[in-house]
């Protein structure tokens, strides 16, 4: 099975990208399945309905959110028949659902979504919801079991993959918007602390500079916005599962703009 996972989409720049080469990198790695990360995907700040279609409709097969996920009331409606999921550990009462359970070429498949503590919104421990999601998972027999953990802290990241790295195909992180260079395969596990954004590149976590500079100088918050015009970079991690859920393979692959493109294998303890 493989599998490309692409992280925050912000914005129009970012959802252009994917439509450009999604594509290609579907057919160049024969990718079964494609996840990527909505809570930015419609002017920066969650997902509307107009949008969820756009990114499904250019060869995204599921959606994950994070701290953004219920900016837009409109995806409340979605979650009923879209695949598209929230944060596991947000409140049961809230819409949606932290996992999404699908098979794929006839394999049971799972994805979790999960969002950090620190800098967050209130929310349940992660860490024992997703412990205990994953091991009714494993007592059901799945065994390809994927998480986006959106958090701002590297070492809530770094101890969500100690703590499942054995249980788990793969944690992606995401949210930060700034890509790392530590893409690894841990005990069959594919780890990335963060896979970074898909869209403008040249401003502030994807957005105009201004405003952000503007708070951090002045100490007073304004609304942050996407550029018009910006240079873009499209980013995925794809990586390939064995039949029994353990990561064989992954890589990083980078595009900018102009078509110039990267590919770093990950490293493999």
């Amino acid at each position: 099975m493989k599998i490309a996972f692409i992280g925050d989409i912000v914005g129009k720049p970012g959802r252009l990208m994917v439509k450009r080469y999604l594509p290609k990198l579907r057919d160049r790695y024969k990718i079964d399945l494609v996840i990527a990360n909505y809570e930015n995907a419609s002017h920066g700040f969650g997902l509307t309905k107009k949008n969820a279609d756009e990114l499904l409709g250019y060869g995204i097969d599921l959606l994950s959110g994070g701290n953004h996920s219920f900016d837009k009331k409109e995806i409340v409606s979605l979650f009923e028949s879209y695949p598209i999921i929230r944060p596991l550990n947000y409140p049961d009462a809230a819409p949606g659902k932290g996992v999404y359970r699908s098979e794929i070429a006839g394999v049971p498949f799972a994805l979790i979504n999960l969002l950090g503590h620190f800098a967050m919104p209130p929310v349940d421990n992660p860490f024992v919801k997703v412990r205990d999601a994953v091991k009714q998972l494993r007592c059901e027999g799945v065994r390809h079991i994927v998480i986006d953990m959106h958090a701002e802290a590297s070492a809530e990241k770094q101890a969500l993959l100690h703590l499942l790295k054995s249980d788990v195909s793969g944690i992606m992180g995401t949210h930060t918007h700034v890509p790392t260079d530590d893409l690894s395969i841990v005990e069959g596990c594919c780890y990335v602390t963060d896979v970074g954004l898909t869209g403008c590149r040249d401003g502030i976590i994807g957005m105009k500079s201004k405003e952000p500079l503007d708070r951090f100088l002045t100490g007073i918050g304004a609304h942050y916005d996407i550029p018009d015009k910006c240079k873009t970079v499209f980013r995925a991690v794809v990586f390939e599962l064995d039949a029994q859920g353990y990561c064989i393979d992954a890589q990083r692959v980078t595009i900018y703009d102009r078509d110039h493109e990267y590919v770093v294998p990950a490293w493999i303890e």
